[in-house]
């Protein structure tokens, strides 16, 4: 199966661009146009090969739910030209990511299982189970990086620190709650739980923007609403959709992205049970059928997509 593991485009009016963990981004004067590949990352590391329909699946949820919570927060996402590719407002990025837990779940359940009970600043009861509802949602925001791991970081911290001034972070911390709860509503309507999250948010023009992409798989984190109460009574894992699998598979084959750790072979039938997770995702999230777009030549596809984009603005 054809995948894109990476682009090195030229386009008429270009001012740069940007390799990220799965986007590769080209900057215009007032426009950002970002391609979602198919590259795959677990523990910050981008791993050898590409799954297959990833960058798809990530693209058309992103837009999906940037239109569905658009009356909540003002975003960057102005057309999708093709199924891998994103054109939109080119904002300054905060430099904070707004990670939302509503359970205790995936880097929050490691820290709590080490013994910590505080993270990112807030207080964690006792007694709490892997996978246990919160009490409440909660924010634990991380630095972000542009290489490397990001790190947890307290609000007592970003604000003293001066990485984000008060008034904006507030604004931020009611963006995400809202996005959250918006989020939560939709995930149940598909019979699935919103366990957690990531937003990210910009700055034009004094106004602050929803950036990135939201509720996908490589954001968040679900779980099936029919057999939560039942499996955590049980003490059973939950089924997820999320990229929870691949770090844990990548966990069970050695590997948490850790200097001279070595990243185990994917072979061609985990490549492909990974791709039709994340198609599988898609469909159960967006509520309809994946339709596969034509990966005879991926990468023309898209360059003449974005090039027509381009053009008609």
């Amino acid at each position: 199966m054809n995948a894109i593991q990476e682009t090195n485009f030229e386009f008429p009016g270009q001012t740069g661009f940007y390799r990220g963990k799965v986007r590769d981004v080209y900057s215009f004067s007032d426009r950002l146009v970002m391609i979602a590949t198919d590259r795959i990352s677990a523990f910050d590391v981008i791993l050898p090969r590409p799954i297959p329909y990833k960058g798809q699946v990530l693209n058309q949820l992103a837009a999906h739910f940037l239109q569905a919570t658009a009356d909540i927060v003002p975003n960057w996402l102005l057309s999708t030209p093709d199924p891998n590719v994103g054109v939109g407002r080119r904002c300054e990025p905060y430099a904070v990511e707004m990670v939302v837990r509503g359970y205790l779940a995936g880097h929050a359940w490691r820290e709590y299982r080490a013994g910590r009970r505080s993270v990112c600043g807030v207080i964690l009861p006792e007694g709490l189970k892997e996978n246990d509802k919160l009490p409440q949602p909660i924010l634990t925001p991380t630095t972000k990086a542009h290489e490397g791991h990001d790190e947890d970081i307290s609000r007592e911290e970003i604000l003293a620190q001066g990485i984000v001034p008060a008034d904006e972070y507030e604004q931020m911390e009611r963006y995400a709650l809202a996005l959250f709860e918006r989020g939560t509503h939709m995930a149940a309507a598909q019979g699935l739980i919103l366990v957690d999250t990531k937003y990210e948010f910009g700055k034009l023009d004094g106004r602050i923007y929803l950036i990135d992409e939201i509720h996908t798989p490589d954001s968040s984190r679900y779980f099936y609403l029919d057999q939560y109460e039942e499996n955590q009574r049980q003490g059973l894992p939950q089924k997820q959709l999320s990229k929870e699998f691949v770090r844990e598979w990548l966990i069970e084959n050695g590997f948490q992205g850790k200097e001279g750790q070595q990243v185990p072979t994917m072979d061609d039938q985990r490549i492909s049970l990974i791709s039709e997770r994340y198609i599988e995702l898609y469909e159960k999230v967006a509520g309809k059928l994946f339709e596969k777009a034509d990966s005879v030549d991926i990468l023309r596809r898209i360059e003449e997509n974005i090039l027509a984009s381009l053009t008609s603005q």
